[in-house]
């Protein structure tokens, strides 16, 4: 019999549609006008041959105990074990590495994007059950905006304005004259949101901004990254060099006497360290268009040109998240604060300053006004290291590192646990990264896939999808809870990570503490009523959990749009901000009492180790741009139907500019080498006017797929470019990644390709299905 049971994803609402115990099909929520391609992936992904069926060690970690394994992590065979057996090994590997080393000996690594479910939610199900065990090094921040979230609270006194804390669309849109886009508005990752989306808007926002007065700019080496409906102007600026661009137009503001004294005076602190610096009055050297012309390619005059239509009207700066993915990438985000202080406009409708806008499909909507349904994760008594610094970590335990004004020493990391995500998509420098993951003694994977990942543990215990258990849906930004049904029974063996942890509780000796003896319907239940009352005082009325399950999706009121920082610019002193003078820091005596020459008080330009005005761009010629994909969600789904489509000759489109290509004699379809002093991969030609000259553009998110997982540097099969990304932090002050700081040379590549394996299992020595069970 068929049915069609509600569900949700990161990439949207939908119901699934089965038939004997298999996902056939998925259609999207009726109330969507612009469902995300990704969801027809989903059949694939739950099916794939790529499943997990059933718990498996590493074959020499079985034999010989994990002091003395003799394979390497990611090219050895793995060994088919029942649960209880697995279970056992785990359970006892925490006791032991625990009892030898410390709690701080066990890193619990996952992410956020596992799961749009609330309680099934494999970051907060790790967090609670590593800290029932007494504690963990855990990770602080997050990939997507790590050196944001360290620099804002210093400038704004919070990180909640780069977490989607901006102006509403509405509220922008009324009153805007001109948008300038840094890094643009791309409409890819506008189909992706944390906890899911009931109804895609971007693009219903995109129409009723071609129908406003409001002029748009797109600085980007990439045209596309402004949807073509906005018509913008096109200013191809060279990566890395946003700041220098910002810090020309400050200086013709400056100069021309343009800027708001009266808000700069009010409202901010410190402008005159950065007028000072946009004098050269320290350096001798003014940051005059001219001097930006060189950095950035942008012609002196159009820069000139820039700022006079800046203050001639209601102008809105925005900012994406990507551009703080880079080396000082703390830079242009403070500079963009800076710039909107000085046209005087933060806290109008259609002015001021948003981060964020164009990189999740709610971004730009006002926040539901109550905390959605979240599971208590209890607390941590040990430290966390930078989200991006693993690598560093496993190579250098007790080794020395700066962060956000605190000295600090890794950790001896015996043991691994990962729940969630994919370090060998998220991480840069992936063959670093491998040699590292070798050291810990012991490495605990749940996953679904075959993915990286778990090819590189010791352990892995088969994990459900969301469609093998019931969940809430539920986003701060979307107004809507959606009911999450089992739709199937679980593949293989699989089991969710709440019944792997519980199963571990029992056998540590806190089960009961850890599940609060409740089932899973029990937990859903208490999670969705803790909400009512908070949704009750602010007069939004849920029904019980009962009636909410049974209508499936619940759409809540629309918000009052916001204008950030309104209550602010209305009233200083009784809205005080959380820095230390209350007021925009443009200049923060904090951060310069850090003394990092990498991020000094003030928003300044600081070449990047790898540019296109660089000397080592004489070797590697090319800037490689390793944005979000439009076919998948970092790397999940990337064996389902979308991304596969959209493959080359099985490899990773890499967009290149046609000129680039042709002094190459590379034309679309070629299989291409992309290669610098850190790795070499493969991918599929894509020939275009859209990208600057000198910068090529490869997607995220290819499964990682080494031609020899024994060689410490092999060719990456695939097209995953984090093999060629540099695996250093943002700065001593945020110790973000700086992926997009990455110069590459190609060619077209010589013979036969050799064949892509990375949606293959590895090879399994398999154990009869009744000895199993």
């Amino acid at each position: 019999m068929v049915e069609r049971l509600s569900h949700s994803s990161h990439w949207g609402a939908f119901h699934a549609t089965v038939d004997d115990g298999r996902v056939i099909g998925v259609v999207p929520h009726q109330s969507d006008p612009h469902p995300s391609p990704i969801l027809a992936s989903i059949p694939d992904a739950v099916h794939s041959d790529t499943r997990v069926e059933n718990p498996a060690v590493r074959e020499s970690w079985l034999a010989n105990g994990p002091h003395a394994s003799t394979g390497r992590r990611g090219a050895e065979r793995f060994v088919e074990v029942t649960w209880d057996d697995a279970l056992d090994l785990v359970a006892g590997e925490l006791v032991r590495v625990r009892d030898s080393y410390g709690q701080e000996s066990i890193f619990g690594g996952s992410y956020g994007w596992s799961s749009a479910g609330r309680f099934h939610h494999a970051k907060s199900q790790l967090t609670r059950f590593l800290n029932h065990l007494g504690g963990f090094t855990g990770q602080t921040h997050t990939y997507s905006y790590a050196a944001a979230e360290a620099l804002l609270p210093h400038v704004l006194g919070t990180a909640e304005y780069v977490r989607g804390e901006t102006t509403s669309w509405s509220r922008i849109l009324s009153d805007c004259d001109l948008w300038v886009m840094f890094g643009g508005l791309p409409a890819k990752n506008t189909q992706v949101e944390a906890g899911g989306v009931l109804r895609h808007r971007f693009h219903d926002q995109i129409a009723k901004a071609t129908g406003t007065q409001t002029q748009f700019i797109n600085i980007s080496p990439d045209r596309s990254d402004a949807p073509s409906d906005l018509r913008a102007e096109w200013i191809d600026i060279r990566p890395n060099t946003d700041t220098a661009l910002m810090l020309a137009l400050a200086f013709v503001l400056t100069r021309d006497s343009l800027n708001d004294r009266s808000f700069l005076d009010r409202y901010t602190v410190g402008f005159a360290h950065l007028d000072n610096y946009l004098r050269g009055e320290h350096d001798g050297t003014p940051k005059s268009p001219a001097w930006a012309e060189a950095i950035t390619g942008v012609p002196a005059d159009r820069i000139e040109e820039l700022a006079h239509r800046m203050v001639a009207g209601r102008t809105f700066i925005s900012c994406t998240w990507s551009l703080q993915r880079a080396d000082h990438g703390e830079q242009p985000y403070w500079m963009v604060v800076a710039l909107a202080s000085m046209l005087g406009q933060i806290g109008l409708p259609g002015g001021g300053f948003g981060f964020g806008l164009g990189d999740a499909a709610a971004i730009g909507n006002p926040r539901i006004g109550f905390q959605i349904p979240t599971l208590d994760t209890g607390v941590n008594p040990c430290g966390s290291i930078p989200v991006a610094r693993i690598a560093d970590m496993l190579s250098q335990p007790g080794g020395s590192y700066e962060f956000d004004g605190s000295s600090l020493r890794y950790p001896d990391v015996r043991l691994v646990y990962w729940a969630g995500g994919n370090p060998f998509h998220h991480h840069q420098d992936l063959n670093r990264l491998s040699e590292a993951w070798q050291r810990p003694e012991t490495i605990v994977v749940h996953e679904p896939w075959w993915t990286a990942t778990a090819r590189y543990a010791d352990i892995v215990l088969p994990a459900t999808t969301t469609l093998e258990r019931n969940d809430i849906g539920a986003s701060r930004r979307e107004p809507a809870l959606i009911a999450m049904k089992q739709a199937i029974d679980p593949v293989g063996s699989a089991r969710n990570d709440h019944t792997i942890f519980a199963e571990l509780a029992g056998r540590l000796g806190f089960g009961a503490e850890f599940t609060e003896n409740r089932d899973e319907r029990q937990w859903l239940e208490h999670l969705y009523e803790a909400c009512r009352p908070n949704a009750a005082r602010m007069g939004v009325e849920l029904p019980d959990f009962a009636a909410f399950w049974q209508q499936e999706f619940l759409a809540l009121p629309e918000p009052d749009p916001t204008i950030a920082l309104a209550d602010f610019r209305a009233d200083p002193e009784h809205h005080r901000l959380d820095t230390p003078s209350g007021r925009i820091e443009i200049y923060s005596a904090v951060v310069d009492g850090f003394s990092y020459s990498d991020c000094p008080g003030h928003p300044v330009w600081l070449p990047p180790t790898e540019w296109l005005g660089s000397d080592h761009a004489v070797k590697y010629p090319l800037h490689l741009i390793s944005s979000q994909p439009r076919t998948r969600l970092h790397s999940q789904m990337d064996m389902g139907v979308t991304s596969r489509e959209s493959k080359i000759r099985d490899r990773e489109p890499c967009r290149i500019n046609t000129r680039d290509a042709t002094d190459r004699g590379i034309e679309t379809g070629d299989v291409i080498l992309v290669y610098n002093d850190r790795g070499s991969m493969l991918a599929g030609a894509v020939l275009t006017e859209d990208l600057r000259r000198g910068v090529i553009h490869v997607s995220t998110g290819a499964w990682f797929d080494p031609a020899d997982p024994q060689a410490e540097r092999s060719l990456e099969k695939h097209g995953n470019p984090n093999v060629l990304t540099p695996d250093h932090g943002t700065s001593s002050l945020g110790q973000g990644p700086s992926a997009h700081s990455t110069l590459v040379e190609i060619e077209r590549f010589a013979g036969t390709p050799p064949p892509v394996s990375a949606f293959s299992k590895p090879p399994i020595k398999h154990i009869d299905s009744e000895e199993l069970r």
